[in-house]
């Protein structure tokens, strides 16, 4: 009895020596099979990627057939003799091509010389059909075949000329349905890839279909479908591989753990000889009797109560039509830039996107709203490479660098040192309008992903994009360029490039300092570039150039200290890009100078006015494939020849102005004879009136409403632009800060004050309170 009481007092015994082989041969065997799971994807690899390259050369080939009967048939249809004889009447032309190419949708002649598109009405006419056919003018190659929208439907067009080279008598335009080319997309088999019909290549493309899976990453190049201006990309899979890329290492290494595994549950299977103790006698008098111990008491400790979430108020007023901004510790804070970066994620997490790049400006509050910004985007489960303080083009550069196609920059742009906010780009688009009106809606109906996990990294992508850019411009003549930075940003970069690209540079302002305490970094408004103008005259430099607080503005001043406004500079661009790219779209805002339109056309362009907006301008760049555009608050969107990735960058901007300078210096020209040679009229500078937050936007829409500016031709895409045969002027409300933005243009001074004094007398008759600049 005594023996049993013993021991049903002891606790379980686990045999720790049997159980080691049990636990070792479990990890050997679950390590083999793991290693043979790896042995299959590796040696699976080059399989895998080349049934998603034979897709892409499928998809080339299939829509390369369906593209060269069009082209066959339309060759076959323009040497019909009966054509021949008509076609100087482009009606009847047109009517006898319906008859020969019945399944054409719409059917157009024009002239040889294309005056009647050279002189058109771009809005009206069609600013894609205008580059197609602009583009075939002169060229001795076939003419690509493109896609575009009509209203909701995709649709196919081809231009072809009527007579041999060199005697060209008519050009035709047709159109066709889309419909074959997507069933023949849609027919090919990705395997575990994708691929992607685009038109165009570099990044200024334009996505047609895809398919396939989501997650592959595309590859930079596309395979171009012959005799179109259409291209298959590839993405490739990614497998799961984290051991070397070598299928006999891994095999080895599986035998090995299958090996190991199967020999100690061998081992630990064979019978073990036990020998037992005898037990010794011991007597009860033996036993040492301990005294007894009082029961400790149970202390019971209350669970910690789970902290209640901090109460973030979001001002919806700082969700602006392309970008976030707000006042630091008025209406942003480090709760509103975490669920903001909270939101952002969860937009990339619903999209298949999983890392993003941040940076930030220089301003006082920009660590602490990156790092909350941070925090937002990891709990969301998205991976972050923070650049650190950098200018905003370094961050849209390392969305390409890095392909990650998501960035975000933490900046107040150019306005003072109390605001700041955010630029957003998810899946290569940067967020506006209604985009950005939906992050709100995710925070405020907190649809908000909250799986966590996402990584942290830090890089540095400076010397990077200062190599990129010194490896495709330079600029003659050892040009001597003051730069000033206004303390933004931009002055730990700006001067490196321009260096970089042969300049001798002499700083102005360029430490970094978030009060900016010389002035403020605005170079669109004329005081601001003041210091610069006499920085130039003292020095005997060839220019000056100046940038807002996060360098993606572009400033310029002559070596006679003249204020080269953006409109003026974006002439300027456009006869250089369009001397190489011939028909290529050029955009610009409602606040441009209206020479530009003629000398785009006169420079074989077509021009397009826009909406003003860094957001919205990139936007309509991807629509149009616009090979360059410009802005009159100094934004410049260069996407030529894949030279440039097409977002607003002041600095490349810069290095490609000091380009064109250069040859014109080391020929013995100065930087205003350069612009001497560009039409220009009287302007003013953009002129504000501040008004209370939210009134600007309803003033304008009054204004629309009830306003008349006689024989004006009105344009009203963004807020009310009249054009007389003898100027211009325009009221819009900002999006960037609560004011009116208005500007005016004419050829001479008399017309310039008739046009102000109308304008003035329509605003007064809205708000005669009101005082205006003008």
């Amino acid at each position: 009895m005594a023996g049993k009481a013993g021991g049903a007092g002891k606790g379980i015994r686990i045999d720790v020596a049997g159980l080691l082989p049990l636990v070792g041969a479990t990890l050997l065997i679950a390590g083999g099979l793991f290693c043979v799971w790896q042995t299959w994807l590796i040696a699976d690899e080059a399989d895998a990627a080349e049934r998603v390259r034979s897709a892409q050369r499928q998809a080339v080939h299939d829509i390369g057939e369906v593209i060269a009967a069009r082209h066959a048939q339309v060759a076959k249809a323009a040497a019909d003799p009966v054509l021949a004889s008509i076609i100087d009447d482009h009606g009847a032309a047109a009517q006898r091509l319906k008859q020969l190419l019945p399944d054409s949708k719409e059917i157009e002649v024009y002239s040889g010389g294309l005056d009647e598109v050279v002189r058109a009405n771009y809005r009206e006419f069609g600013y894609a059909k205008a580059a197609q056919l602009m583009a075939a003018l002169g060229s001795d190659e076939q003419s690509p075949v493109q896609s575009f929208l009509v209203g909701t439907e995709r649709e196919l067009s081809v231009v072809e000329p009527i007579g041999g080279p060199g005697a060209v008598r008519a050009y035709v335009w047709l159109q066709y349905p889309f419909d074959s080319v997507h069933t023949r997309f849609e027919s090919i088999q990705p395997a575990s890839g994708r691929i992607e019909l685009r038109q165009g290549e570099g990044g200024s493309n334009l996505q047609l279909l895809t398919k396939g899976s989501t997650s592959p990453t595309l590859e930079d190049q596309g395979q171009r479908i012959p005799g179109s201006a259409l291209y298959i990309y590839a993405a490739l899979p990614k497998a799961f591989i984290v051991l070397p890329h070598s299928w006999p290492l891994t095999l080895v290494l599986a035998l090995a753990g299958l090996a190991g595994g199967i020999a100690l549950l061998w081992m630990r299977s064979r019978p073990r000889q036990v020998v037992v103790a005898e037990p010794e006698d011991m007597l009860v008098a033996d036993v040492v009797r301990e005294p007894p111990r009082l029961a400790t008491p149970v202390r019971v400790l209350e669970s910690p109560k789970a902290r209640e979430p901090e109460t973030v108020t979001v001002d919806p007023s700082i969700f602006r039509a392309y970008d976030i901004r707000g006042i630091v510790g008025t209406n942003l804070n480090a709760g509103v830039a975490r669920l903001i970066g909270q939101a952002v994620g969860s937009l990339m997490r619903e999209q298949g996107l999983s890392e993003i790049v941040i940076g930030r400006d220089g301003r006082l509050s920009g660590p602490e709203l990156a790092g909350a910004l941070s925090e937002g985007l990891r709990a969301a489960g998205v991976d972050v490479i923070d650049l650190g303080a950098v200018p905003t083009p370094l961050v849209y550069f390392a969305t390409f660098k890095f392909n990650t196609g998501c960035g975000v920059v933490v900046t107040g742009s150019h306005n003072p040192p109390d605001y700041n906010g955010f630029k957003i780009v998810v899946g290569g688009q940067t967020l506006s309008e209604g985009a950005i009106q939906d992050i709100y809606k995710r925070i405020d109906e907190k649809r908000l992903d909250n799986s966590g996990g996402g990584g942290l990294r830090t890089q540095d992508i400076v010397g990077d994009y200062v190599e990129r850019i010194a490896s495709d411009v330079s600029a003659e003549g050892r040009l001597k360029v003051v730069v000033d930075c206004g303390n933004g940003v931009a002055g730990d970069v700006a001067p490196r490039v321009l260096e970089a690209i042969g300049c001798e540079v002499i700083p102005l302002y360029c430490d970094v300092d978030g009060t900016f305490p010389n002035h403020h970094p605005d170079p669109s408004d004329p005081h601001n570039l003041q210091d610069l103008i006499v920085s130039v005259q003292k020095t005997g430099a060839d220019i000056g150039v100046a940038f807002d607080g996060d360098g993606d503005r572009l400033g310029v001043v002559t070596r006679s200290g003249e204020i080269v406004y953006a409109d003026r500079l974006l002439m300027l661009f456009a006869q250089d890009v369009l001397s190489r790219n011939p028909g290529a779209t050029i955009i610009y805002d409602v606040k441009s100078t209206g020479h530009l339109r003629k000398l785009v056309q006169d420079s074989a362009g077509v021009p397009l006015m826009w909406r003003t907006g860094h957001s919205l301008i990139k936007a309509k760049m991807r629509e149009t494939g616009a090979a360059l555009a410009g802005e009159m608050s100094g934004h410049f969107f260069f996407a030529d020849n894949n030279r440039w990735y097409g977002f607003d960058d002041g600095i490349y901007a810069a290095a490609r102005l000091l380009e064109i300078v250069g040859r014109d210096v080391d020929a013995g020209g100065t930087s205003d004879e350069i612009f001497e040679t560009l039409p220009q009229s009287l302007s003013t500078p953009e002129l504000k009136v501040a008004m209370a937050e939210g009134v600007s936007h309803r003033f304008v829409e009054d204004l629309r409403a009830k306003a008349s500016f006689g024989d004006a031709r009105l344009t009203t895409i963004d807020g009310i632009r009249a054009d007389w045969s003898d100027g211009w002027g325009l009221v819009r409300a900002s999006n960037t800060t609560p004011a009116l933005v208005l500007r005016f243009e004419a050829d001479n001074g008399k017309a310039l004050e008739r046009i102000k004094e109308v304008f003035r007398q329509q605003i007064h008759a809205m708000d005669p309170s009101l005082t205006l600049p003008f």
